[in-house]
């Protein structure tokens, strides 16, 4: 008979490592702006080998798979790497954030035919910053929810763990 533990944790409770709302958002921002001040360094270098467009979605998928890796280990506290499935939602996630910015500019436009470059950055910003909530919003209730199962191969066995009786229930029914 395996021993009996006193405190039992609910399995829908969060772990220990699972960080808040708050600083979850917060290591968001970080882990998203240095790796986006990293790469717009690493564009014009990578540029230098091949033209500016190809050099840009180079560093751009590299940089959305580092910060996938990045906040799976680190943003939501998964505690693993995460699979294929996470990459692929991930950068869905991060190319309706790049579409939502293509959208505010090109309205912008529309609406004034020739905008200083303040009020370009101003709508270029804001857009942004609504993409990237919505973005962390995403990731969070959806990408990284911590429920994710992976996928088995079929013909793979999985070992449940027994279920054990209290000792009254095991004394009485003997």
């Amino acid at each position: 008979m395996e021993p009996q533990t006193a405190d039992r944790t609910n399995s829908t409770s969060k772990s220990p490592s699972t960080p808040s709302p708050v600083a979850s958002f917060v290591r968001f921002v970080v882990c998203g702006g240095g790796v986006g001040v990293l790469s717009s360094f690493a564009v014009p270098l990578v540029a230098l080998t091949m033209p500016w467009t190809m050099a840009n979605a180079v560093i751009t998928v590299a940089s959305t798979l580092l910060c996938t890796e990045l906040h799976a280990l680190f943003t939501f506290g998964t505690g693993r790497r995460p699979g294929l499935h996470r990459h692929l939602q991930s950068s869905g996630s991060a190319a309706a954030a790049y579409a939502v910015t293509c959208v505010a500019m090109f309205l912008l436009h529309a609406v004034q035919s020739s905008p200083g470059m303040l009020t370009e950055q101003a709508v270029y910003l804001s857009a942004s910053a609504l993409a990237g909530i919505g973005r962390f919003l995403v990731l969070r209730l959806f990408v990284f929810t911590g429920t994710h199962t992976s996928r088995r191969p079929s013909g793979t066995v999985v070992t449940l763990p027994r279920p054990t009786l209290p000792r009254e229930a095991v004394s009485t029914a003997c």
